[in-house]
């Protein structure tokens, strides 16, 4: 047996670039590959495909990427673990299984299922599994592992338990390959993709490649990829993914309590980092339950406002269109992307987003969008809408519940047929604490320091993702003493001045000094969750690059970037 376990990742999300399996089976040396395929606007999308044909409510795609390519994987002896399987598991196994006779192949096929929990008044419930089905699985000799809705890390985690035979109490071990799984998990998003500073990048990011971990037996591992790929792995891009739709230090997961606060990150040559000192604590006694409902139709019609009087223009489509379809369901959104003096006039034009949402498919639809339209010869001058008039489209609201974990039939599904039960953990830990009040952090620069006047983004990089109607805004210091200044400066009350849409909520904050980082979770920006959101950055994905934006007050004696006169460490230095 060997003392490392290369696992690669060839799939962030469901659409995420078709030819990355290829990449990844014909790039380097690989023990298994993985796909991450779920999200929780996906399982509202495969829950509608099923709702239309009950042999659905897989990914799809997955099945057409592996035709191109099972015979390589089962040729090089690669294993392959996805959760594509999403709201029917058995259905995809089978499928491939079908594939495989098509193409002449001999595969064996296991999968896991028992996520997916009886709430007749949800579209979608499925609770979040851990790793030891999977890892049943491959024990079994299974050449593909299909699960549903697992934790995303689990996928890597499952490999790793089969290879290095970790038990229950293996807690450290288990919470650092919870680390290279969620670093994993989003593909091309640690080796440069949606980094902050990617014009630093030696491809400038235009097309990073997808990472592979090098797991070892005490659950520490090295993030790369395949040489000759795009991208870079470097503390930097490591640390982005490792803040990405996080919430506290306590990472919650199904077989562990990953301690983030504890992680530790060095570089291990060109391309390489090192992931190691990751501690874990006894799992909770409960699983997440994503849950998805339909919660009606909605429309959207924009208008664009040129030139002068733009808060009067608005303000009169308001009157119109609250007269017209009545004021319950609407919600109006100026976008002030104009500019004065303008030379044309795109540069000269502001947008007016209005949206509508109801239980009525007939009000939101037509009468809504028609009544927008009407008003082209009749309301503001130069009114003209950039969308045509069309139907209401349903929407979903996700929420997030829990279950005991000894209350879900968690089943493996070997590749002979039998059907093997997996105990949840017998040692679990009580419900997780409450988030410690909000305080201001010591280390508040003086009144008197000098400064001067700059974006944000100069001296900081950001990543930020939505966790269901929630958001998380990560933002880390790419120098010692850029640290020293952040960790005192960037309260909560400072991003709520310079992010105003977040002043009404609840802001929680969290250092993570190993990372010379802090994490904000933004309560309740993204409301019912992004398959309900009207907002114009509705998964928060550009929050971070908001932040960046916004000119502040920054110390005359911090210079930007990692090799500044100020001191610190590189990219690719330790830390």
């Amino acid at each position: 047996m060997s003392d490392v376990l290369r696992v690669g990742n060839a799939s962030g999300f469901y659409g995420d670039r078709s030819t990355a399996w290829r990449e990844m089976l014909d790039g380097g040396e690989l023990d298994v590959l993985t796909g991450d395929y779920l999200a929780e606007l996906t399982m509202l999308i495969l829950g509608r495909d099923r709702l239309r044909d009950p042999a659905l409510g897989y990914a799809k795609t997955f099945l057409r990427q592996l035709e191109g390519c099972l015979g390589t994987a089962l040729e090089r002896g690669v294993r392959i673990v996805t959760n594509a399987g999403g709201l029917n598991p058995a259905g995809l196994a089978a499928a491939i299984g079908s594939l495989a006779d098509r193409l002449g192949l001999t595969v064996r096929v296991g999968y896991v299922e028992g996520d997916a929990l009886a709430r007749p008044d949800a579209l979608t419930a499925n609770a979040y599994l851990g790793a030891y089905g999977i890892a049943a699985c491959l024990d079994a000799g299974a050449d593909v592992v299909v699960t549903g809705r697992v934790t995303d890390a689990s996928l890597v985690v499952g490999p790793a338990v089969a290879r290095f035979g970790w038990g229950r109490d293996d807690l450290d071990a288990l919470a650092g390959a919870t680390v290279a799984g969620h670093l994993l998990e989003c593909g091309a998003q640690v080796t440069g993709g949606n980094f902050s500073f990617f014009t630093e990048l030696p491809d400038g990011g235009r097309r990073p490649g997808f990472p592979v971990a090098e797991l070892h037996p005490d659950g520490s591992c090295v993030v790369t990829k395949h040489p000759g790929t795009g991208g870079a792995v470097t503390v930097e891009t490591v640390t982005a993914q490792l803040l990405y739709e996080v919430d506290g230090p306590a990472y919650l997961g199904p077989d562990v309590v990953t301690r983030l606060d504890t992680v530790e990150l060095d570089a291990d040559g060109p391309d390489r980092v090192r992931v190691s000192g990751v501690r874990g604590t006894p799992p909770p006694g409960t699983l997440k339950v994503g849950v998805n409902n339909l919660g009606g139709f909605r429309n959207s019609m924009t208008f664009v406002l040129c030139g002068l009087d733009i808060p009067a223009k608005a303000a009169l489509v308001r009157s119109q269109v609250e007269a017209a379809v009545g004021t319950e369901g609407l919600e109006f959104t100026l976008a002030r992307t104009d500019h004065a003096d303008a030379v044309d006039t795109e540069a000269a034009s502001a947008l007016l987003h209005v949206h509508l949402r109801d239980g009525d498919k007939t009000r939101a639809g037509r009468a809504f969008s028609a009544a927008a339209v009407e008003l082209a010869l009749a309301s503001y001058p130069g009114c003209t809408l950039t969308t045509l008039p069309g139907d209401a489209a349903p929407y979903g609201v996700f929420t997030a519940d829990a279950v005991p974990q000894d209350a879900v039939p968690h089943v493996a599904v070997l590749p002979s047929g039998e059907r093997v039960a997996v105990a949840p953990p017998a040692r679990t830990s009580g419900p997780p604490d409450a988030p410690a009040p909000a305080v201001d952090p010591p280390g508040a620069a003086p009144a008197d320091r000098p400064t001067r006047r700059a974006p944000l983004g100069e001296l900081v990089g950001a990543r930020s993702g939505d966790k269901g109607g929630d958001a998380n805004l990560g933002v880390w210091a790419r120098t010692d003493a850029t640290w020293s200044w952040l960790r005192g400066w960037l309260t909560i009350d400072r991003l709520r001045e310079l992010l105003p849409e977040t002043a009404p909520l609840p802001v929680e904050r969290y250092e993570l000094p190993n990372l010379r980082a802090v994490n904000f979770v933004v309560r309740g920006l993204l409301g019912q969750g992004v398959a309900a959101s009207t907002r114009f950055d509705p998964q928060a994905k550009a929050l971070g690059e908001l932040l960046r934006s916004r000119v502040v007050d920054l110390p005359a004696e911090l210079a930007p970037g990692p090799g500044s006169a100020a001191g610190g460490t590189t990219p690719g230095e330790g830390r």
